[in-house]
C-alpha cells in the first residue's frame, strides 16, 4: 500500500525520524529525470562557446533544440577535432547519399572509403544538418517541445540517425554535464560564459510571483514514501524554489539531496527527495537493465540512490555512458 501525507517541515521531521526503522518498499512509480552533478568546466567549453549562438539561431529558424545540435556536433566531430570536421567542415557525420550534389570527402567509417558531405564553412554544416533532420524520417521529432531534449535524443536513435545503442544516452549525458538545456530556453547568461573554470554559469534568478496554494489538504503539499525515503512530485510550472518554500526547506538543501545542478529544468512528474538519498537500493531492487535514453543519474534517482554510490557500486567513472542493455548493480 502507498503512504501519502500532507506535510510541512514539522511533519517531515517527525516522519523522517520514523523512517529509520521502516521497512516499507516503494509503492509509487513516478517519472524521475536524470539529474547529473553540475560541472564548472568541461573539455567541450571552447566548442560550446564558439557554436552556441549558431545552434540557437538554427533553433529559432528550424525548431531543432540547440542543446541537441551542440551535443550531436560534439559527439560526431569530437568537438570539432575529427579529421572530417577539420578537412570538410562536416560536424554531424552526414554521408553523401544519392541526392547530394555538393562537395565530397572520403573517410573510413562502417565501410572503407565512404563518402561524406563536405562544406565550405561550419555554418553550412549546421544549416544542412537542420535540413537533414527535416526529412520525413525524423518528422515526428518536431511534435516534441523544444525543451524536450531527452525525447529528441531517444527519437534520433530510434529513427536510425546512428547505430550505436548508447547514442541517445551519450547525447543526454553531454547535454546535462554541460547544462546545454539552458540554451534551449535562450538563457542569455549561458551564451556562453565559460572563459575560465572559475566563472559561474548559473542563470539569473527570476522574480518569484506569489502562488496560490491549491494542492493537498488545507493548501499543504502532499508528500509520499518510496524507497524508504520521503519525496514529493513536481507539478506543472513548478520550480525547486516553489517546492522549497512550500515545504519550508532550504532550496540549496533540496538541490543537494537530489544532486540538482543550478538551472536544471524540473519536469512535471519528477521526484524531489526531501531527505538524503541512500548508498544502495532497498530490496527487492538488486539490479537495473538500462533502457534507451536513461542516464546514470536518472537510474540513481529512480531508486533513491546517491549518484556517487551508484558509480562506486559498479566501479564506474563519471565518464561512463550507459548503453541499452547494460546491467547495473543497485546494492
Amino acid at each position: 500500500m502507498k503512504s501519502i501525507y500532507s506535510l510541512t517541515l514539522c511533519g517531515i521531521l517527525s516522519l523522517v525520524a520514523l523512517l529509520g526503522t521502516s521497512s516499507c518498499s516503494s509503492t509509487r512509480t513516478a517519472a524521475p529525470r536524470p539529474i547529473p552533478a553540475a560541472r564548472a568546466y568541461t573539455p567541450y567549453n571552447d566548442y560550446i562557446n564558439r557554436y552556441a549562438p549558431l545552434a540557437l539561431d538554427q533553433q529559432r529558424k528550424h525548431g531543432i533544440p540547440a542543446s541537441i545540435k551542440l551535443a550531436q556536433g560534439i559527439l560526431e566531430s569530437g568537438a570539432g577535432k575529427s579529421k572530417l570536421a577539420r578537412e570538410a567542415n562536416n560536424h554531424f557525420g552526414i554521408k553523401c547519399h544519392r541526392s547530394w550534389t555538393g562537395g565530397r570527402s572520403y573517410h573510413n567509417d562502417d565501410l572503407p572509403n565512404e563518402c561524406f558531405r563536405a562544406y565550405d564553412t561550419v555554418e553550412e554544416s549546421f544549416l544542412d544538418h537542420s535540413y537533414f533532420l527535416k526529412q520525413k524520417r525524423y518528422q515526428r521529432l518536431f511534435k516534441l517541445k523544444i525543451t524536450d531534449y531527452k525525447g529528441w535524443a531517444r527519437g534520433l536513435q530510434e529513427c536510425g540517425y546512428a547505430t550505436n545503442k548508447g547514442y541517445a544516452n551519450a547525447l543526454i549525458k553531454l547535454i546535462e554535464d554541460n547544462r546545454l538545456y539552458l540554451i534551449d530556453k535562450e538563457n542569455p547568461k549561458r551564451l556562453y560564459t565559460y572563459d575560465a573554470p572559475s566563472k559561474s554559469v548559473a542563470p539569473q534568478p527570476k522574480k518569484q510571483q506569489p502562488k496560490k496554494e491549491k494542492r493537498g489538504v488545507h493548501g499543504e503539499r502532499p508528500a509520499y514514501i518510496g524507497n524508504e525515503l520521503l519525496y514529493t512530485i513536481v507539478q506543472q510550472g513548478e520550480t525547486l524554489a516553489d517546492i522549497a518554500r512550500e515545504m519550508e526547506m532550504s532550496e540549496r538543501k533540496l538541490a543537494k539531496y537530489n544532486d540538482f545542478p543550478e538551472g536544471y529544468p524540473l519536469t512535471p512528474g519528477d521526484i524531489v527527495y526531501l531527505q538524503p538519498k541512500r548508498s544502495k537500493a532497498v530490496p527487492p531492487h538488486y539490479e537495473h537493465v538500462v533502457k534507451v535514453g536513461e542516464s546514470i543519474h536518472q537510474i540513481a534517482q529512480t531508486y533513491g540512490i546517491k549518484i556517487s554510490a551508484l558509480y562506486a557500486l559498479n566501479r564506474l567513472s563519471e565518464e561512463y555512458v550507459p548503453n541499452e542493455g547494460d546491467v547495473l548493480l543497485l546494492r
